[in-house]
Order: structure tokens, then C-alpha cells, then sequence
């Protein structure tokens, strides 16, 4: 093993830029390289900027005539083609579209290249994670679906199974559309009821395509869902399914839109809640997939106060170095924040949570409480077709 650790980073992966006021600010990432740098993990990482990825690599999710229509809203987005969810108010076409997520996808193939060829034990690419995006559309800010390209990439190198696991708040519709008929690829996502949230889908009932059955895990939380009640449903449904399925390989989505500040959704968890669910998969890549682990980032529009924290501390345990919650933030690092964003920046990597939860095992069940009904839900729809008991 080369390096244990690995951080894919090209600073050009800022020029992933729909336009002022748009929430996907391209800030969110240079203010997270820069708070990994003011701790000094990115000497304690290697840090790899990795190519584009090529039409060979892209035609692996997204179909044909699709990479031609992001080509060319790339090169005139005026002409963006509407049919193709481009030059849209979620998607908007703009000059270098096709580069940037091309580059953003590369950084996570690579990231899967690395890993499963022995190069890194761990990889994360905080820029990926661009989890919506379809075989042939944009959708959700997202051109290119990166999470599944890197699954597409372990496949066509060899992997039987790969395991994704995604805490954003959103739905991962595009992850699990690319795989929903491919038992080797078992994906779970925890997100917001479809009720109140984008994208409508991730129902319990969503389970996967005829001969896949149980391969797609949905776990749907009632808005206004906490540390307590997050990490409890987590730890109910993803160790079992993960330690049942057996992967040689942990894909996870950190989308740090869970948080009780992000504009965007309506979840109430905490930057110590994210940071705990990080320590979790990283836990579960070394007792399950023999430590192969590629982390991506994902949503996120607290742009200052949360999402750099919150990547900062999953980069930071991929390393090994975990940064302790209590620990004052780097002076410099608030005054670059400042300085870019004229917003004052946190001075602890904590929100003062210490995160706490009832396991669903232990502490027995609510059938009463809507929580605890969503967590029955997917267990219900899912654990029988992998011989465990709902």
C-alpha cells in the first residue's frame, strides 16, 4: 500500500460554477481545501489531482447523445437543450460545464482506481458526489454522476460488490437509477421524506429491478428529523445490510445538507452528528471491505458555516488524524473566509452536540413514532431478501 490516505483536489474543480446565487457555490469547496490545509492534512494525506474523465468513462452511466448535449451547452450555453434537464434554473448551462464536471467525475474514478488497485487505502473527493444527475439528464445541480462512474469503474475493473451508502438529505436517485437492475451493487440512501423534499422518490417500497431485489435501500426520515433520531435510523438499517452484503468496496455520499442551518431542506442535525456518521463508514470499510474506501462529498449550501467543517472532519478521519469537535478553527482560515465571503466563519469545529442515540436493537421500538415506523418501513422492504429477519 502506496498511501493510506488519499485527497483527490484540482483547484479547477471551482470553475463547477452555475452563476451568482446559485446555492451551489463553488466557495464551498475553496474554503474546504483551505481549512484542510490550516490543520495541516493535506501533509498528512497525499494529494492527487486526477484527469478528466474521458467519453470512454462517461459513456459507462450517461448515454451518448447526452454527453454531446452537455458539449454543447458547454461550449454556447445559450443553447443549452431544455429536453435535456440543461439551461434549466436548477441546472443552468454555463461556459466550461462539460470540463468541470468531467474533471469533478475524474477526481472520483480515480479515487475508485486507486483504491481497488491498492493505492490508497482510503480516497476522498469532496467535490464529487453529484449524486442526481441521470444516465441522460442533468438534474439537481448535477451533470455528471460521479458516485456512479466510480461504482461503474470498480465493476469494469473487477469488483463484484459495492456497497454505496448516501446521508445527504436528498434522495440518491441517479446512483441508484444507474444500478437499480445489478445485484452487485446493493445501494442505501437516508434522506428526507419524498413528501416534503426533491427529488419525490426514495420510497421504502423502491427496492430494485427484477433480479436485484433488496440491492436498493431507502430509508425515508420525517422532516425535522435530529442527531438522535438520524444516527439511531442509520445504525438500524446500514451496518446489518453492509455486514450481510459483504462489499469489497464502501462508496459514501456525505452531503452535508442534512444540517439544521442548510437553506435547503428541513432536516436538524449537526456538524457533530455528520462527523460521527463519517467515523461510522469508516469503521464499516475496515470490518467489512478490508478498508477500501472512497468518501464523497455532495449537497451542502451552508456554505461557510457548515459544509467545510463537516468535509474538513471526514477528510480529517480518512487520514487518520481526526480533528477533535472542540478544537478552536484556525484564525487564518476565518479571516480567508471573511475576506472571500464577508461572512464570519465558526470558531470550533463542533455545534456543541454531543451526539447521542437509542439503538433501535436495544432500546426497542415505537411503532407509534413516525421515526421508528420509517425504519421499520425499509427494514421490512429489504432485510428479507438478504436473509435477515425485519
Amino acid at each position: 500500500m502506496s498511501g493510506r490516505a488519499q485527497l483527490m483536489w484540482d483547484e479547477e474543480v471551482t470553475g463547477y460554477d452555475f452563476g451568482a446565487g446559485h446555492p451551489m457555490d463553488p466557495v464551498r469547496l475553496a474554503l474546504t481545501m483551505g481549512l484542510v490545509q490550516a490543520y495541516g492534512l493535506d501533509r498528512a494525506v497525499r494529494v492527487v489531482a486526477a484527469k478528466p474523465a474521458g467519453e470512454s468513462t462517461l459513456r459507462l452511466v450517461h448515454g451518448q447523445e447526452y454527453i454531446e448535449a452537455v458539449r454543447r451547452a458547454s461550449a454556447a450555453p445559450e443553447a443549452a437543450d431544455g429536453s435535456y434537464g440543461l439551461g434549466t434554473i436548477d441546472d443552468p448551462a454555463f461556459a466550461g460545464m462539460h470540463e468541470a464536471s468531467a474533471l469533478i467525475a475524474g477526481q472520483s474514478v480515480g479515487a475508485a482506481e486507486d483504491v481497488w488497485r491498492g493505492e490508497a487505502l482510503h480516497a476522498v473527493n469532496f467535490a464529487g458526489g453529484l449524486h442526481h444527475a441521470m444516465p441522460r439528464g442533468a438534474s439537481g445541480f448535477c451533470i455528471y454522476n460521479d458516485a456512479a462512474l466510480a461504482i461503474a469503474r470498480l465493476l469494469e475493473l473487477g469488483a463484484e460488490r459495492v456497497a454505496y451508502v448516501d446521508v445527504d438529505v436528498h434522495h440518491g436517485d441517479g446512483v441508484q437509477a444507474a444500478f437499480w437492475d445489478d445485484p452487485r451493487v446493493l445501494t442505501i440512501s437516508l434522506h428526507e421524506h419524498p413528501r416534503t423534499l426533491f427529488p419525490q422518490t426514495g420510497w421504502p417500497e423502491e427496492a430494485g429491478g427484477e433480479g436485484a431485489e433488496g440491492s436498493a435501500v431507502n430509508l425515508a426520515l420525517p422532516a425535522g428529523t435530529s442527531d438522535a433520531g438520524w444516527l439511531r435510523a442509520f445504525h438500524a438499517v446500514v451496518p446489518e445490510l453492509v455486514a450481510a452484503f459483504r462489499p469489497q468496496v464502501l462508496v459514501t455520499q456525505h452531503g452535508a445538507d442534512t444540517h439544521v442551518e442548510d437553506p435547503l431542506a428541513h432536516l436538524a442535525v449537526t456538524v457533530d452528528a455528520q462527523r460521527a456518521v463519517a467515523e461510522s463508514c469508516h469503521r464499516l470499510a475496515h470490518e467489512h471491505a478490508d478498508g477500501r474506501w472512497v468518501a464523497l462529498g455532495g449537497g451542502g449550501y451552508a456554505v461557510v458555516d457548515v459544509v467545510p467543517r463537516s468535509w474538513t472532519h471526514l477528510v480529517a478521519i480518512a487520514a487518520g488524524r481526526p480533528v477533535e469537535a472542540t478544537t478552536p478553527v484556525p484564525e487564518e482560515w476565518r479571516q480567508e473566509v471573511y475576506r472571500r465571503t464577508r461572512m464570519d466563519a465558526p470558531r470550533r469545529m463542533t455545534d456543541g452536540r454531543e451526539p447521542d442515540w437509542q439503538d433501535f436493537h436495544e432500546a426497542g421500538y415505537d411503532p407509534a413514532d413516525r421515526l421508528d415506523q420509517a425504519i421499520l418501513a425499509t427494514r421490512r422492504a429489504v432485510f428479507p431478501h438478504h436473509g435477515l429477519l425485519p
